[in-house]
C-alpha cells in the first residue's frame, strides 16, 4: 500500500482564460473580477477518475478545497492532513501542509497546480520525496508535470506497481510581472525528483534561439502565411516569436505573449482574453487561429495560451487552426500536444495536422 500525498492549488490556472498570464500573488482577485472560473478542481477530478490502482494506495489529502472536497467523491481510501484558517488559500498553506505530509512519510506527492505551486513544494520537499504535477496552471514550463491529468494518473499507477524511473527534473521560476509585459524571464529554481514514464511526463520549455537562420526561417513562414491569408477572415495570432514575425510582415503590433486579432491586414484588437475573443467571433463569420508549438514540449494549446479556451477552439474548429513552426523547432519534436482541460476538445484536436515550416513548405505532424 503506497501512501500518496494529494494537494490542490484551487486558484491555479484562473488567470489563463481571462488573459492575466498567471495567478501568483493576489492576481487571482483580479481574475475573479474578470469572471475567471476555477480550473484546478476539474483537473483534480480528471486525475482521480483515471486512477486504476485505488486498492493499492492510500491518499493523505489536504483539507477542504485543497484536496479533501474532491477526494471524498471517489472510492479511494483517504484521510485529511492539516487544517485551513480560511477559504482563501495561500502559498504558506501549501508549504505547511506539504511539510506535514513529509512528516507522515508519504511515498509520493501529487500536486495540482502550475509552476508557482511547484516552487512552493520545492521549498519544502527538495529532493526528499518524489513528486508529480497535475498540470493546472497557465504556463507550466517546468518539467515536473505529466502531459495532462490522465497521464498523471498513469504515472501514479506505474509508481504504485514499481514500474518507473525516478529522475531529477527542473523547477523553473517565471517572472509573472515580466510575463504580463511580454517579456519571458525564466530562471532555474531547483530540482524535484519525478517518477518518469516515457511520453507521460513533459519536458521543460526549450528557449528560443534567435540565430539569423532562425529569424530568416520565421520571415519566410510569415511571408507565406500573409500571402495566403483569406479576405474577410479574422485571424487570431497566438503567443510567440514566429507569430510576432507574421504581425511584423503585416506591419501591425503584436503582443509577444498574448493573443491579437487582425482582419484584412489590420489590427482589430490586442492582448485578448477569452471573453474578448468570443465577442469577435460573434462579429466575424470566418475566423482562424494561428499558433506555434512550445519549444521542447510541443504543446499547441494548454500551455501559456489558455485564452484559446475549449469554448473558443470549438467555435473556430480544428480545420481553421493553422500551425507554424521553424524547421529547427519541428526537428526536435516527436509530436504535437494539446491539454485544453476539456477531454472532448482534446480528442477533437488529435490526429494529423499540417505545420507550415517555411515558404510553401509544410510537414505533417501528429497531435496527441
Amino acid at each position: 500500500m503506497k501512501l500518496i500525498g494529494f494537494i490542490v492549488n484551487p486558484i491555479a490556472g484562473m488567470g489563463g482564460a481571462v488573459g492575466l498570464k498567471g495567478t501568483d500573488g493576489n492576481i487571482y482577485v483580479e481574475a475573479l473580477k474578470l469572471g475567471a472560473k476555477s480550473v484546478a478542481p476539474e483537473k483534480a477530478k480528471q486525475f482521480l477518475s483515471n486512477i486504476k490502482s485505488e486498492g493499492e494506495l492510500f491518499i493523505l489529502a489536504a483539507p477542504g478545497g485543497m484536496g479533501e472536497n474532491i477526494v471524498k467523491n471517489f472510492g479511494i481510501e483517504y484521510s485529511v492532513v492539516g487544517s485551513l484558517g480560511s477559504e482563501a488559500t495561500s502559498a504558506e498553506d501549501t508549504k505547511r501542509i506539504v511539510k506535514e505530509m513529509l512528516n507522515d512519510d508519504v511515498d509520493l506527492l501529487v500536486f495540482v497546480g502550475g509552476d508557482g505551486t511547484a516552487r512552493d513544494i520545492y521549498d519544502v520537499i527538495g529532493l526528499k520525496k518524489p513528486v508529480i504535477g497535475v498540470p493546472s496552471g497557465v504556463k507550466m514550463f517546468s518539467s515536473v508535470f505529466a502531459v495532462n491529468a490522465r497521464a498523471a494518473a498513469e504515472v501514479v499507477d506505474a509508481f504504485v506497481k514499481g514500474n518507473v524511473d525516478i529522475e531529477e527534473k527542473e523547477v523553473l521560476d517565471i517572472n509573472e510581472e515580466a510575463f504580463r509585459r511580454s517579456k519571458l524571464d525564466v530562471k532555474l529554481y531547483g530540482y524535484l525528483k519525478v517518477p518518469t514514464v516515457k511520453e507521460l511526463v513533459q519536458l521543460g520549455k526549450e528557449p528560443t534561439r534567435a540565430s539569423e537562420s532562425q529569424r530568416e526561417n520565421q520571415r519566410s513562414i510569415a511571408k507565406y502565411v500573409v500571402e495566403n491569408m483569406d479576405k474577410d477572415t479574422l485571424y487570431l495570432l497566438g503567443p510567440g516569436t514566429t507569430t510576432r514575425t507574421i504581425a511584423d510582415e503585416l506591419k501591425v503590433k503584436k503582443t509577444l505573449l498574448g493573443v491579437d486579432a487582425v482582419h484584412d491586414g489590420k489590427l482589430v484588437d490586442e492582448d485578448l482574453n477569452e471573453r474578448g475573443i468570443m465577442k469577435l467571433l460573434e462579429k466575424f463569420v470566418k475566423a482562424k487561429i494561428i499558433v506555434s508549438p512550445i519549444g521542447g514540449q510541443g504543446f499547441i494549446f494548454g500551455r501559456g495560451n489558455q485564452e484559446f479556451s475549449p469554448k473558443v477552439i470549438r467555435s473556430v474548429g480544428k480545420k481553421n487552426v493553422v500551425i507554424v513552426a521553424t524547421r529547427g523547432k519541428v526537428s526536435k519534436l516527436r509530436c504535437l500536444r494539446v491539454d485544453t482541460g476539456d477531454v472532448e476538445v482534446d480528442d477533437m484536436l488529435k490526429g494529423y495536422i499540417k505545420v507550415i515550416t517555411n515558404y510553401n513548405e509544410e510537414t505533417i505532424m501528429k497531435v496527441v
